[in-house]
């Protein structure tokens, strides 16, 4: 990222040539997060893999990648299974876990020998059909859920409830005939959230039910914790509280606003307190993903007979796997966009509009709390300090790219370029949107001889 902002004119000509926004994205960052949990698992003598959650980012570079270091590849939709299959992933290394399974994308997980993440007796019944149709058999993995942690629920959506593994095994897993039946080879989780505790706890009760399982005759061979290992895009922890302390103030009343409108960001105000929790990541946190990996693989596993989590697992003989997206792409990319207008509202702010719109760097959170880089056009001939907010290309008054009110104390003019750092987990691709007909960001991979190539997902099929 920063060889690419030390180099503005290729930048602004890719720009200039492929259009705005613009997705630079550099793979070989992925290897690099993916071996450094190989080397906490192996320094721990577990049989450990990790999946690329490919939902996090749709290029193929990633999955050529992720596929040179000998990762699996967690895909969750026909087209990111197809695309992967077709990139040459063995089947033996995707695994589906696709929230909604219909039946084409199962018959081309069972016709390859993909295994599936099953969360519901509806998708075993749906799973065996199709296995009685193609005479095939079908890998399948359990997806749990309903984890207690220190007496309360751990609550999702998804899995099957631990109180009702055993017997859902039970019911649909064991008999019937040869062509139709399901092999239970694992067990899955996916928790919400990022507290390391929480993963311990499921953890836990997973090794239970493994050995429930394995007494009834079932061959467990892995368990899968899913994804949720933390990052942080921000090194200083002041900045992060000092931008709540003042947001907090203005929402109070107390000082001028810092966010558009006085965007609370999920927060309220009630009796004159703060309340409720912020939607945004935590752009700042402690521990990130190896730290936090190996404080899970340390704690104390005395109700499993064993010193530690990771002694569990290999007592057992399983192999440990996770589905990071976010946190094995730390790093690998980032988004720019060209300035077309600066202009001063009568309020006294500016509005800085770039040719791109809010789906283009933006999650399920309400904005992206990462200051972007202002990367100067050595055309540009304002200099004048302005502050205000950035906007984008839809049609509606809350169209905001970000809701953060930023200084530009050098200025800021058409044809200047402002970039998103460290967007290539889940901001490029998890909320784009053609409304209005626009052409969706292209996507170029930023080699180490200073070209951009563009990813095959962008080159005609």
């Amino acid at each position: 990222m920063l060889r690419v902002l030390n180099e503005p004119d290729l930048l602004t000509h890719a720009i200039e040539e492929l259009g705005s926004p613009l997705n630079l994205i550099h793979p070989e960052l992925l290897k690099r997060n993916i071996q450094r949990l190989e080397a906490i698992a192996g320094s721990r003598h577990l049989d450990f893999r990790v999946y690329f959650a490919r939902k996090a980012n749709k290029c193929l570079a990633f999955v050529d990648a992720a596929n040179d270091v000998g990762s699996g590849i967690d895909v969750a939709s026909l087209a990111e299974l197809q695309q992967c299959l077709a990139r040459g992933v063995a089947a033996d290394q995707l695994i589906l876990t696709a929230a909604i399974k219909n039946r084409r994308l199962v018959e081309e997980a069972i016709s390859h020998g993909v295994c599936i993440a099953v969360d519901n007796s509806s998708e075993v019944e749906l799973i065996q059909d199709v296995c009685q149709l193609l005479q095939r058999e079908a890998r399948v993995a359990m997806r749990l859920s309903g984890f207690e942690f220190r007496g309360q629920p751990l609550i999702s959506r998804f899995g099957v409830d631990v109180s009702d593994a055993l017997p859902f095994a039970l019911r649909h897993f064991q008999g019937g005939s040869a062509s139709g039946k399901l092999h239970l080879e694992g067990l899955h989780f996916h928790l919400d959230g990022y507290e390391r505790d929480h993963r311990v706890a499921a953890l836990l009760q997973s090794l239970q039910i493994c050995d429930l399982l394995r007494e009834e005759g079932f061959a467990i061979q892995f368990i899968d914790i899913g994804g949720g290992f933390p990052m942080s895009y921000l090194d200083i922890e002041s900045q992060w509280t000092r931008f709540w302390d003042a947001h907090n103030q203005a929402l109070l009343g107390l000082s001028d606003p810092v966010t558009y409108r006085n965007h609370a960001l999920g927060l309220r105000v009630e009796a004159d307190s703060i309340r409720g929790e912020a939607n945004v990541y935590p752009y700042y946190q402690r521990p990130t993903a190896e730290q936090w990996f190996a404080e899970l693989l340390d704690a104390p596993a005395d109700v499993l007979e064993a010193r530690n989590m990771a002694e569990a697992i290999s007592h057992r003989q399983l192999q440990l796997r996770c589905e990071p997206g976010r946190s094995l792409l730390d790093g690998g990319g980032m988004t720019a966009a060209r300035v077309c207008y600066v202009k001063q509202h009568p309020q006294g702010h500016h509005l800085i509009g770039l040719e791109m719109n809010s789906t283009q760097c933006r999650t399920g959170s309400d904005d992206f709390l990462v200051d972007p880089l202002l990367v100067r056009n050595t055309k540009s001939k304002n200099s004048e300090p302005c502050s205000g907010f950035l906007t984008g290309a839809y049609c509606t008054e809350s169209e905001l790219l970000t809701l953060r009110r930023l200084e530009f104390p050098l200025g800021v003019d058409v044809g200047d370029t402002i970039v998103w750092p460290n967007t290539a987990g889940y901001f490029m691709h998890f909320r784009e949107s053609r409304s209005h007909q626009f052409q969706l960001a292209k996507n170029v991979v930023c080699d180490e001889g200073s070209n951009y190539l563009i990813d095959p997902i962008d080159l005609p099929r």
